[in-house]
């Protein structure tokens, strides 16, 4: 069975399942998601926990051993397989399907590890090896829903808080919940021995208990820029400079979105709806909106304008001309995402 992370407390319920593997990129949702099966296991008995590290040099002849080996009144244990990579090699998929088809009442397995892409969950191995799994997928909270994620954390701590102290704690720790967490943890002890009567917290009470924590990616960069968020994306390009990011790959985010939309502008221009060209390009669910957002907005020539910008910005990556690419990037988020400029006085 294939669930989010949100749901997998209404899942955890007897009788437990021979493997459990959570698959995800988000290190808080992916530690809280471990210590949920774990807390479930030892519930059910299962006292016992093996801990390997997977990876180009493990020996799946020792899992092997050890899931085949039990005697009768052995402990129940968790054999826990952290992975390097997001799938195991050969001898690794073999070894899994000959525990899973030979389970023991004794003995689950739990594997932690990167995300899993569409490709592999769609492979015939990887569908009989997890067809009587509790397959968990971490997704990363979308930025919609992490005022109501910061609300709920708030409020298990026991405290409340405004929604403009929420808007604050959220872009302050956009993409890093773990810096949000500890942030709130903070803000509960600096009130713990507060006397007076709860109060609902103001961005006042908390700005100087949190820092900017953003952690935000490329992708996140190139979503916020084609929904016209013009100053958030220049947020992003600046916290990646400060990273110390290379503009190369930055660029090539610009490049891939923008030749992915060229047919579809086609397809406007033809007079074809939005929603069927998105369909047919088969958008994912999550990006529906980043690409109608910009298909309202943009045509073929302005692409082909924006393209040709992006090859100038390449060549001062390269050293070909004088421009200064962060600047050229800068330029470029602003004018995919329909940012006008001003005319001087």
């Amino acid at each position: 069975m294939e669930i989010s992370s949100g749901q997998l407390n209404a899942q955890l319920r007897p009788p437990n399942r021979a493997l459990y593997w959570v698959s995800g990129d988000d290190p808080l949702l992916m530690l809280e998601a471990g210590d949920a099966i774990r807390s479930f296991l030892r519930n059910q008995g299962f006292e016992q926990r093996d801990l390997f590290h997977v990876d180009k040099n493990f020996d799946w002849n020792n899992f092997l051993q050890l899931t085949g080996s039990l005697s009768l009144f052995a402990d129940k244990r968790v054999i826990e397989l952290r992975f390097s990579a997001a799938k195991p090699d050969d001898e690794g998929k073999k070894a899994l399907q000959h525990f899973v088809d030979n389970p023991s009442d004794d003995i689950a397995v739990m594997i932690i590890g990167p995300k899993l892409d569409k490709a592999t969950t769609s492979t015939k191995w990887f569908g009989s090896l997890t067809a009587n799994a509790l397959l968990v997928k971490v997704w990363p909270l979308k930025r919609t829903e992490l005022p109501s994620w910061l609300n709920m954390r708030l409020k298990t701590a026991g405290l409340s808080a405004s929604r403009d102290a929420v808007a604050m704690l959220a872009d302050r720790v956009e993409g890093n919940l773990l810096a949000a967490v500890q942030d709130i943890e903070r803000i509960k002890l600096a009130y713990a021995d507060n006397k007076e009567p709860a109060k609902q917290l103001e961005v006042s009470d908390i700005v100087d208990f949190v820092s900017d924590n953003s952690r935000l990616t490329a992708f996140d960069l190139i979503d916020a820029t084609l929904l016209g968020e013009t100053s958030r994306a220049q947020k992003i390009l600046q916290g990646l400079k400060a990273e110390g990011a290379h503009p190369l790959p930055i660029l090539a985010t610009f490049t891939r979105e923008l030749d992915n939309l060229l047919p579809m502008l086609a397809q406007k221009e033809q007079g074809q709806t939005s929603e069927t060209i998105i369909r047919n390009a088969r958008v994912w669910s999550n990006r529906k909106a980043v690409v109608n957002s910009s298909l309202a907005r943009l045509s073929r020539s302005q692409v082909w304008q924006l393209l040709h910008h992006a090859r100038i910005i390449d060549g001062a990556i390269k050293g070909i001309n004088l421009a200064n690419p962060w600047d050229e990037l800068s330029l470029l988020s602003l004018r995919l995402s329909g940012a006008r400029r001003k005319n001087p006085s």
